[in-house]
Order: C-alpha cells, then sequence, then structure tokens
C-alpha cells in the first residue's frame, strides 16, 4: 500500500510528538535513527544521532532537557560561522537545542527562530529557552515548506537532520531561498545518500521517520539548491549511519534568484517500515 504525503508528515509529527513527551516524562525517546521500535537501530544511533555530537562545552550551556531531546544527525551551530547580530532560522527546532546555541552566539542584538510543528516539541523549546534564560529567540509553529517569516529576513538558516523528513524538498529549498536576505547562507546537518544508491536502496536501509529512506543523495541535494539560487554549495560527508547513508554537513550562499524553470519533483523514496 503506497503512503500518502500527508500520512508520512502525520508520521513524522507523532513520533517527535512521542519524543517530547518521553524527555518531558523521563522514558525512551523516538526519533531520528532511533526507528522508535527497532532495537537492531538504537544501538547505532546512540553515536551517530543525538547530544553526543555536541561537545561538552556546549553541553554545558545548556538545559538537561534540550540536551535529552537532540535528535540530530549533526552539530549545525558548529558550521553555520554564526556572528554577533544576525537574525538565524533553524528549521524543524524540536527541543530547542540549536535555537539556544545559535541565540547565544548572535548575542542580544541578534534574533533566532526556531520553527517546528510539533506542539509538544515546541513547548518543550520554550520551556528549554526560559530555562537557558535566552531571551533573542521566537518559536513558530508551521511547516517547513511554508516558513512563517517574510522574504529577505534571515541572514543564516540551520537544521539538524530535518530537511531529510520533509514530503517537499524542493518546496523546502525554495522557501529557504525566500527567506534569505541576498548573500544569506546555508549551514544544515542532514542525512545524505552516496549517489549510486537507488530510492529502492535507500528505503530498504531504514524507515522515512528514522531520517533513512527520505534521504537525498549527494548530486540531489546540490541540483536542488543550485535550482533553487544557491552558489557555493558543499555536501561533506562526516559519518556513517547505514551503508551508503551518512551524516553530512550542507553549505551554500543565496546570491541570486531561483531560476524560472523551477525545482525538478524530487520523489519521496519507498519506505522500509519497522514497526
Amino acid at each position: 500500500m503506497t503512503t500518502t504525503a500527508d500520512e508520512l508528515r502525520e508520521e513524522v509529527r507523532r513520533r517527535y510528538a512521542e519524543s517530547a513527551r518521553a524527555v518531558t516524562e523521563s522514558s525512551n525517546g523516538c526519533g531520528c535513527g532511533s526507528g522508535a521500535c527497532c532495537a537492531d537501530e538504537q544501538a547505532a544511533a546512540e553515536t551517530t544521532f543525538g547530544e553526543l555530537l555536541y561537545d561538552p562545552e556546549q553541553r554545558g550551556e545548556l538545559p538537561d532537557a534540550a540536551v535529552l531531546a537532540s535528535l540530530g544527525c549533526g552539530n549545525p551551530t558548529a558550521v553555520a560561522e554564526l556572528h554577533e547580530g544576525e537574525t538565524v532560522l533553524d528549521l524543524g527546532s524540536g527541543g530547542g537545542i540549536d535555537v539556544i546555541l545559535s541565540a547565544k552566539r548572535v548575542g542580544p542584538a541578534g534574533t533566532t527562530y526556531g520553527l517546528d510543528m510539533t506542539d509538544e516539541m515546541l513547548a518543550l523549546a520554550r520551556q528549554n529557552a526560559a530555562e537557558a534564560g535566552v531571551t533573542n529567540v521566537h518559536f513558530l509553529k508551521g511547516l517547513i515548506e511554508q516558513i512563517p517569516l517574510p522574504a529577505d529576513s534571515v541572514d543564516v538558516v540551520i537544521s539538524n537532520c530535518v530537511i531529510n523528513l520533509s514530503v517537499d524538498k524542493p518546496g523546502v529549498l525554495t522557501e529557504i531561498a525566500r527567506v534569505l536576505k541576498p548573500g544569506g547562507r546555508v549551514g544544515v546537518s542532514d542525512i545524505v545518500a552516496e549517489d549510486h544508491l537507488t530510492a529502492k536502496q535507500r528505503g530498504e536501509r531504514g524507515s522515512y521517520v528514522g531520517c533513512i529512506a527520505g534521504a537525498l543523495s549527494r548530486s540531489e541535494y546540490v541540483a536542488g539548491l543550485e535550482a533553487a539560487g544557491f552558489e557555493d554549495v558543499s555536501v561533506e560527508f562526516t559519518h556513517e549511519v547505514a551503508d551508503g547513508m551518512h551524516g553530512a554537513i550542507v553549505k551554500a550562499v543565496k546570491t541570486r534568484e531561483p531560476e524560472a524553470k523551477g525545482l525538478a519533483v524530487i520523489q519521496p523514496a519507498a519506505r522500509a517500515g519497522c514497526c
């Protein structure tokens, strides 16, 4: 049976709501890499996803709940080169770990937005930001394919293992380009496939909600960003999370308008569900 885009989005929302509740209730969470109910994926996830991808000094700046809620595959604040006074947007901000770290980097003159579609994660993030004492943050409810911010309003877009979960990746990349100021930059962590893997092969390596089946390949990521109006695009693999699938640092700079021909549609890979 074919899974629709709306069904995939709802499954992602439900899993991350469970993760937020797990943190507040001190039980086992689920999200990227956890496979939710896939015990064989959990051991690998402990070293390829989550808080261990942040150094101890960074973790020391954060409330415990923010650290526990980390479900990402990298550390975008370490590669985004944030500066005092900048405006930063974190797509799929979850429990707020990257929003809080970014807010500290840009200082009182800067602003950091966190965008998430899950009420439970937004509530947890607001609680974590208050505990961390950062006041230059704003958490917004919405979809990363429909960012609720004006055009040309953001200096930097970051994201941590979330774009791979989108059911409309061309839409996400177009929206990133829209909200970024000319010369604005992207610095995200994501799961990226080697170019030789087909969509079916990606689906065989893990579930969609586990951040595997829906991942773009390296060449698809580069082509998508270039079509959306970005230059200086780079996709650097950092660590393997499955055979032919890697955590990656993706960087790009907005320097021109999207081409009139628009983005080619990238279909979600077939899902290899675990449950």
